[in-house]
């Protein structure tokens, strides 16, 4: 089974909303467990120029915000759907979404 890592950016306040959404379509279940994920608090910067609606700031203006950075697993057929919520659940006009291929290895631990 070939799985993918996402790494969103988001204000720490919607994180919960997202992490939310994602796991009720079983996104982030491993076996027995589900809400699998990691979340990294981290300062975002930003700065809206000259077309944008930004959610937080004002053109023109560099923006530093807290923000989490959410990490999950899930399995590749369930990227476009799990893209899909996120774009649906995330404030930020372009949102910073880190999809990275993952290798598979048939092992027991």
């Amino acid at each position: 089974m070939k799985h993918v890592k996402i790494e969103v950016f988001i204000p720490r306040e919607d994180s919960i909303k997202l992490i939310d959404k994602i796991n009720e379509k079983g996104f982030l279940k491993e076996e027995n467990y589900d809400y699998c994920y990691a979340e990294t608090y981290v300062k975002g910067h930003f700065r809206p120029i000259e077309g944008a609606n930004p959610y937080i700031g004002s053109l023109n203006k560099v923006e530093e915000v807290e923000e989490s950075k959410l990490e999950f697993r899930i399995r590749r057929e369930d990227l476009e759907e799990a893209m899909k919520i996120i774009r649906e659940n995330h404030p930020y006009e372009v949102p910073v979404i880190n999809i990275i291929e993952l290798i598979d290895l048939n092992w027991e631990i």
